[in-house]
């Protein structure tokens, strides 16, 4: 505490957790930027986001009604470990972890690439 400019008292307020994990802007601008390409090449047609205590998530999808062909978390309580990223194929399985986005989201630009060239 200390005195402020009009002689009261400045209180700082506790640190608090955020009650949701969300996107940092150029994390979000780099999943976007996949998503609009891959709008753009036909291969997707709607995405969804979803933010909780524990993880955000990005998904996307063929069809609007259809189960998502890749979803991509954030878990920031797997820094540590396995790396906070993870994607997800359409089935559910795990298809890449890491520590970087970028990595995380080769797979799904390789398969990009192939989509244009073919």
């Amino acid at each position: 505490m200390s005195a402020g400019p009009g002689g009261g008292t400045i209180v700082a307020f506790p640190a608090r957790q955020p009650n949701q994990v969300g996107f940092e802007r150029f994390e979000l601008t780099r999943i976007l930027d996949l998503y609009g390409r891959m709008v753009a090449a036909g291969e997707w047609r709607d995405y969804a986001m979803d933010f909780s205590k524990d993880c955000a998530a990005f998904a996307a999808f063929r069809r609007t009604a259809e189960v998502p062909q890749m979803r991509v978390e954030k878990r920031p309580a797997l820094r540590g470990k396995q790396g906070m990223w993870t994607l997800f194929g359409e089935h559910g399985q795990v298809l890449k972890r890491g520590h970087e986005l970028a990595g995380v989201l080769a797979p799904v630009e390789r398969r990009l690439v192939k989509v244009v060239e073919g």
